[in-house]
């Protein structure tokens, strides 16, 4: 995917009139679009076909947003982005908890999805680059193993599943294993976006992390937060 533009972009709705602005929009900048307009339609697409992205709305017919994340998320190596009407802090963190990637809310403002899409698939080529033929990054704490060319995390030689948007707030902690990593460096240069001061997308992330590092094995209580500054993996 050399040209983000060029990228493959599956539409989950069921607004027709907004499926056909965003197909209308997002067309004239040449992506490669297709739609479908229902949950379980979405989730046999998402799996058939391998978009590089996925817009998702919140709200559908049968399996909703959620539910499609739920699905797919273990298996789709793609970004989802999620659509949603809803002002609801806890409907955006229960997204971000089952594995999408972003949110917009609506009504959609279309150079904000369009910066969002780029974002995610400038993300993806990223990550593509370092597992084909990137330089080898190994970085151990203990007995996390973090590995930046395969994109695998390990505790004690197990395995932990983590979606990009983890593995990449993980990596960067692990650099920088023993300093505090500040909030809006890591929305910045992780998330691609800046922080406003209210959004708890990241919380949500770390949350999942320690979650998924303390089923491992992993002492958790050396991911630390820093109230009001940010992160700090203890280096011992």
């Amino acid at each position: 995917m050399e040209d983000t533009d060029k990228a493959h972009l599956l539409i989950v709705e069921d607004d027709d009139e907004l499926a056909d602005l965003m197909q209308e929009y997002l067309g004239a900048h040449s992506f490669e679009l297709s739609r479908v307009a229902s949950g379980d339609a979405g989730v046999e697409a998402i799996i058939d076909t391998e978009p590089h992205l996925v817009i998702l709305d919140l709200m559908l017919p049968g399996m909703n947003g959620l539910d499609v994340c739920r699905q797919v998320r273990d298996v789709y190596p793609g970004a989802i982005l999620m659509l949603t009407a809803s002002q609801s802090e806890a409907d955006h963190i229960a997204g971000l908890e089952l594995g999408a990637d972003d949110f917009v809310t609506k009504p959609i403002e279309p150079r904000v999805l369009l910066a969002r899409i780029r974002t995610q698939l400038r993300r993806l080529q990223v990550d593509r680059a370092q597992l084909n033929g990137g330089q080898s990054e190994v970085l151990d704490i203990g007995t996390l193993q973090v590995n930046v060319q395969s994109r695998s995390v390990h505790v004690a030689g197990s395995r932990v599943p983590l979606t990009r948007m983890e593995f990449d707030i993980l990596a960067m902690l692990a650099r920088e294993a023993g300093t505090v990593v500040k909030r809006h460096d890591l929305y910045s240069r992780v998330i691609g976006t800046e922080y406003d001061g209210i959004d708890r997308g990241l919380d949500v992330h770390v949350s999942r992390i320690r979650r998924k590092l303390k089923g491992a094995g992993f002492d958790t209580s050396r991911l630390k937060s820093v109230r009001g500054v940010g992160y700090l993996l203890a280096s011992q």
